[in-house]
């Protein structure tokens, strides 16, 4: 759970969502997550728990259908609502901070993602010319052996196609959505024992 939410402030801010009309928890999870611009979502174990909290201590009422529980907020929960009004500012405008903070934070993370993401290519590049520049011609062209492109298949084309299309698809893959510095590190590690694989065996 995030910090601005601390000592009993997830309750008041329940009760402010109810407030503004009848809510089930996962409405509930859905709100806070766009409250914090998708950075950060309660889990439904941290949401449930206190509205039935709430709802022990009369602040508010549930009916059920559909297989779920509707929340409503109660005139109990309106009078908290009313006496901790002061507190509910501050916690709006402590909510907002972190929100620009998390946002700050999540841009420095997907620019060093990125970075690591244009290092992961360039080993991937390297090791793509870097096998080019170690290619081997058999003695004669009788002596190639066959691929699966077909009998009269060049060999060395046949691998250039793989190769591309393997750089190709770790560089979609590396793309496709954020990762860690650390996966990105590991990936580029993997690379590094293709290439001298590929080395070992082109001598």
């Amino acid at each position: 759970m995030t910090a601005v939410f601390s000592h009993g402030r997830l309750r008041l801010y329940l009760l402010k969502l109810l407030d503004d009309g009848p809510k089930h928890g996962y409405e509930l999870i859905r709100l806070l997550e766009e409250r914090f611009l998708g950075l950060y979502a309660p889990s439904a174990g941290t949401i449930y728990p206190r509205l039935q909290r709430l709802e022990a201590e009369g602040l508010v009422s549930h009916t059920a259908g559909g297989g779920r529980k509707t929340y409503s907020i109660t005139e109990a929960g309106r009078g908290e609502l009313r006496q901790r009004a002061d507190e509910l500012t501050v916690l709006e405008a402590d909510i907002a901070a972190s929100v620009a903070d998390l946002a700050t934070l999540a841009g420095q993370e997907r620019g060093a993602a990125s970075g690591a993401t244009r290092d992961l290519k360039r080993q991937v590049n390297g090791a793509t010319r870097q096998t080019r520049r170690t290619r081997w011609e058999p003695p004669t062209p009788q002596a190639r052996p066959a691929s699966s492109g077909g009998p009269d298949a060049d060999p060395l084309d046949e691998f250039d196609k793989r190769l591309s299309a393997f750089a190709a698809e770790v560089g979609r893959l590396a793309r496709a959505r954020p990762f860690s510095d650390t996966q990105l590190r590991t990936a580029a590690r993997l690379l590094d024992g293709t290439l001298d694989g590929l080395r070992r065996l082109l001598r």
